[in-house]
C-alpha cells in the first residue's frame, strides 16, 4: 500500500495545480514529470503526503498509545530526519521550528479544513473494525485539522482503504457505503473538474476515480486528469485500490523503479508495508 500511494503522490506531484493543457499533454504514464514551478521536487520524489503517511504507519506498527502527543511526535520525527519540500510554506517553517511533539501541540492552530489529515489516513483503514477506523482517523486528524470537514475527510479516506482491504462490497459502491458511516454524507457523489485544497474535495475526487476504474494505471491517470490538488487525490485513491481484489495491479514497472530509493524511499516503504500487513 505505501509503495503504491507513494507512486501516486510522486506522479501527481508533477501535475499539482499545473495548467490543464500541461496535464492533458503529459498525463500519459510515460514517466514521472518535473513540475514547472516546484523544481526542488525531482521526478520520482514523493512529498508531504507520503512522509506524513509514513509517520501514521510507524505509529500503528509501534503499538504505542494512540494519543495526540505520540502522533505529533511522529510527525516531527519524520520531518526532522528527512526534511523535504511539498509541505505548505507556513507548515514547513512550523516543522522546522518545533522541537518535539509537546512543542508541536502547544503551538499548532488545528483549525484547517484542508486535506492534510486525509492524505495521511490510509494506513488507519487496515484496522479491524469500522469503529476502530473512525476513532483512530479522527484522533490523528484533530492534531492538525480539528474541524468537522478535516476530521470527516480523514475518516472517509481511511474507510475507503478499510472497505477495499476487507472486501466489504463492490468498489463501485464505496462512496455510498462511506455515506452510511460518516455523519455528513455526499461521499458517493461524482466529482467533476478541478480539485481544490479542502479535504472533502480531494477525497470525493479520489472516491469518484476509485469507483470508476478497475486498474491502477487507469486510476492514476483519472486522478491526475481532474487537475488541481492531484497528488493528494492520487495518494488517497491508490492507497485504497492497492488493497482491492477487484483492481489490476498494473502500475508501470518504470514507476516502481523510478520511485526514490534513498534511506526512506522504496525499500523502506516496502519493509514498512510488510510490518503493517503483518500486524493487521
Amino acid at each position: 500500500m505505501l509503495v503504491e500511494l507513494a507512486v501516486g503522490d510522486a506522479y501527481g506531484a508533477g501535475f499539482e495545480y499545473a495548467p490543464a493543457g500541461f496535464v492533458a499533454a503529459r498525463n500519459d504514464l510515460s514517466g514521472y514529470v518535473q513540475h514547472g514551478k516546484h523544481l526542488g521536487i525531482k521526478p520520482g520524489q514523493y512529498t508531504d503526503d507520503t512522509q506524513m503517511t509514513i509517520a501514521v504507519a510507524e505509529a500503528l506498527v509501534s503499538g504505542e498509545d494512540w494519543t495526540p502527543r505520540n502522533l505529533a511526535s511522529r510527525f516531527v520525527e519524520a520531518f526532522k530526519r528527512d526534511p523535504r519540500e511539498g509541505y505548505a510554506g507556513r507548515f514547513y517553517q512550523f516543522l522546522q521550528d518545533v522541537q518535539d511533539g509537546a512543542d508541536f501541540l502547544a503551538r499548532i492552530r488545528p483549525d484547517s479544513e484542508k486535506s492534510g489529515a486525509a492524505m495521511r489516513a490510509g494506513p488507519v483503514g487496515l484496522l479491524p473494525t469500522v469503529a476502530d477506523v473512525m476513532h483512530h482517523s479522527a484522533v490523528q486528524a484533530r492534531v492538525t485539522h480539528d474541524t468537522p470537514e478535516g476530521v470527516e475527510a480523514a475518516q472517509a479516506a481511511a474507510l475507503a482503504v478499510h472497505y477495499c482491504h476487507y472486501e466489504l462490497g463492490p468498489v463501485a459502491a464505496v462512496g455510498k457505503w462511506i455515506d452510511g458511516q460518516v455523519s455528513r454524507g455526499g461521499w458517493g457523489r461524482v466529482w467533476r473538474g478541478k480539485v481544490g485544497s479542502k479535504g472533502r474535495m480531494s477525497v470525493t475526487a479520489a472516491l469518484t476515480a476509485l469507483a470508476g476504474n478497475t486498474s491502477m494505471s487507469d486510476l492514476l491517470r483519472a486522478c491526475v486528469a481532474f487537475t488541481g490538488d492531484v497528488d493528494t487525490v492520487a495518494t488517497v485513491a491508490l492507497a485504497a485500490a492497492s488493497r482491492s481484489a477487484e483492481y489490476t495491479q498494473d502500475l508501470p514497472g518504470s514507476f516502481m523503479d523510478g520511485l526514490e530509493n534513498g534511506q526512506f524511499g522504496r525499500k523502506f516503504l516496502d519493509e514498512l508495508d510488510v510490518q503493517l500487513l503483518r500486524r493487521f
